[in-house]
């Protein structure tokens, strides 16, 4: 029985898998190849208010014409939906090659009711997405004219769409959509729409039809190589200075505290004289607080470090930029299967420190990260569907991202960690612990761990500083983010330079004699995802005009799951990292 329930969820992971990786490609304008006269469908996509990228709606939410009683939906994958896309066939008649002067889409008839809705559209810059063979198309609503006689403008609505498509051989390589004859909105008249397509040739190839949409002079900008080279020079005077302070520290106090003097007097003054981390050896590997929640974000957190490594450099070999999806496909899938990894990580560090509530600590590994962006995924989908944007997830799409986690997540996870609690959850301390704990003195407030937990975030996030602007503007500000070579760079730089400054702030922790030092690191390293996102605050009011509490509540929503991933991912690293060098530094000395 157990072997049929094994095989069936292997097989059903392994369908998950193929359809909703694959289904992007499968939902593509079959091969993308056309021969003379054959239908091109244009796709309609979205409509909304231009500064505000993810208040978006279903596009017959306004009164165009209408393309009848049920028209084709195309559905391109779970990141698609998602991605809050939705996908309808417009019914106007494009063939391959064939040129269309000017035809009728409909006749539209204004009344107050309609001509209230473009207005307001007009009045928030309303600009739609279309799309053709998978490329997308734009273009603005209406527009805002000056008018003598009114202070407000009047208000125009493009009726004519001019749609010019180039294509090499059997392909079509790029699609471009102008808007003219722009018509005064006023109840009672009645508005041809109309459109027409031109077709030219190119030797562009297919592969590379996709460039016109990168933006090269912004992300391959000199300011871009330099951040990315000044990181590199910070990692390479970081990484030195604390090789060259700590080494030479250390290497004093190995001698000092190894030393066998049989002088009385010489003896007498080495015991005054040592102080520091060598005294707490023996509460220096005491379990801290709260273990099995330590264990859970430390597991966690190695997970996401790992998954986003796979995920740059699957961006990297392929193309994800270029599906509408792609990327979000990507991430939630291989989140599913490196849960493994969480789960490895997670049980062999609970039972390394002597945990006993395997159940718990188990399911705050699976479940505590997927649950926390469940919370506030909850929350702005409501707003979403009070809304009536497309932003909200449909409830059959919520099924399916439940059952990848219910499935292939927690199942992976729940083995990753009694894997991990046999191979490696040996306790192997290189100092025994005291019975009784030592009492911390009081030191200086800067050595105290919410100051050095604070200040350690600071250098990792001056790494990523410049990227930030990168990613948040090509994910607030409608550019295609596609130097995955760039990111690679900038996240190898921030877990040396996590690593390096948390190794360095653990050392004057334990040099104050405060043994508490598991907390303190990954706090250290996590706090990194506080200035992230404080200067999300800045960017917001600074260097983008959105407004209304629908894109506020997404924009803050969003970046907040962002820097939650981003905080227990640094937290985890700082912590390992801590913990690689607290061990070394304790195996060499007396701990007896």
């Amino acid at each position: 029985m157990s072997s049929s329930v094994f095989s069936a969820v292997r097989s059903f992971s392994l369908f998950a898998f193929l359809f909703l990786f694959l289904s992007p490609a499968l939902a593509s304008e079959s091969d993308h190849k056309y021969q003379s006269d054959d239908p091109v469908t244009l796709w309609v996509n979205k409509v909304g208010p231009y500064n505000n990228p993810q208040e978006t709606y279903n596009y017959y939410s306004l009164p165009f014409c209408h393309p009848g009683t049920n028209p084709a939906h195309k559905w391109g994958g779970l990141g698609e939906v998602l991605g809050g896309n939705e996908l309808i066939d417009s019914q106007i008649d494009i063939k391959f090659q064939k040129n269309v002067d000017k035809s009728t889409i409909c006749q539209l008839e204004l009344d107050e009711a309609k001509v209230r809705q473009f207005k307001d559209a007009i009045e928030n810059s309303y600009w739609f997405e279309f799309f053709m063979d998978d490329l997308p198309l734009w273009g603005f609503v209406g527009e805002l004219h000056p008018d003598k006689n009114s202070d407000n403008g009047k208000h125009v609505l493009y009726t004519h769409k001019n749609i010019v498509i180039k294509y090499n051989k059997d392909q079509i390589i790029h699609v471009n959509l102008t808007q003219e004859s722009p018509k005064p909105l006023e109840a009672g008249r009645v508005l041809d729409m109309t459109y027409s397509v031109k077709w030219l040739q190119t030797n562009v190839t297919f592969a590379r039809r996709f460039d016109v949409y990168l933006d090269y002079p912004f992300f391959e900008h000199q300011i871009h190589w330099f951040s990315v080279f000044n990181s590199f020079m910070m990692v390479i005077f970081l990484t030195g200075l604390v090789s060259m302070i700590l080494m030479r520290t250390l290497r004093n106090d190995y001698a000092k505290y190894a030393r066998e003097d049989d002088d009385l007097e010489s003896l007498e003054r080495d015991v005054s004289e040592e102080s520091g981390w060598k005294l707490v050896h023996g509460d220096v590997f005491r379990p801290p607080r709260y273990l099995a929640l330590l264990s859970a974000v430390v597991g966690t957190g190695a997970q996401l470090a790992m998954l986003v490594l796979l995920v740059i450099l699957l961006a990297i070999v392929g193309t994800l930029y270029v599906g509408r999806g792609a990327i979000v496909t990507t991430f939630i899938l291989c989140y599913a299967f490196t849960s493994f990894i969480s789960g490895y990580v997670s049980g062999g560090m609970y039972s390394r420190n002597g945990g006993k509530n395997w159940i718990k600590a188990m399911i705050l590994t699976a479940s505590l990260f997927p649950f926390m962006c469940f919370g506030i995924g909850f929350i702005l989908n409501t707003i979403a569907i009070f809304y009536g944007s497309l932003a909200a997830i449909p409830f059959g799409t919520m099924v399916v991202v439940f059952v990848i986690w219910a499935f292939i997540s927690f199942p992976l996870a729940l083995l990753g960690t009694v894997v991990g609690r046999n191979w490696s959850g040996a306790p192997n301390n290189p100092c025994r612990v005291k019975t009784i704990p030592r009492p911390i003195p009081e030191k200086k407030w800067y050595l105290t761990p919410s100051v050095v937990s604070m200040m350690g975030g600071l250098l990792p996030f001056g790494s990523i500083f410049i990227e930030m602007y990168f990613v948040f503007t090509s994910f607030w500000n409608y550019k295609v983010y596609y130097v995955y070579g760039f990111m690679l760079l900038v996240f190898l730089i921030l877990i040396i330079v996590t690593i390096c400054v948390t190794i360095v702030g653990t050392y004057f922790l334990l040099n104050a004699e405060n043994y508490h030092w598991q907390w303190t690191s990954f706090f250290s390293a996590a706090s990194t995802a506080i200035y992230v996102y404080l200067y999300s605050v800045y960017y917001y009011h600074v260097k983008t005009k959105m407004s209304g509490f629908f894109q506020t509540s997404f924009y803050f929503g969003y970046t907040l799951m962002f820097c939650l991933g981003l905080g227990i991912l640094c937290g985890a690293v700082g912590y390992l990292g801590s913990n690689l060098f607290v061990r070394r530094i304790y195996r060499n000395i007396k701990c007896d």
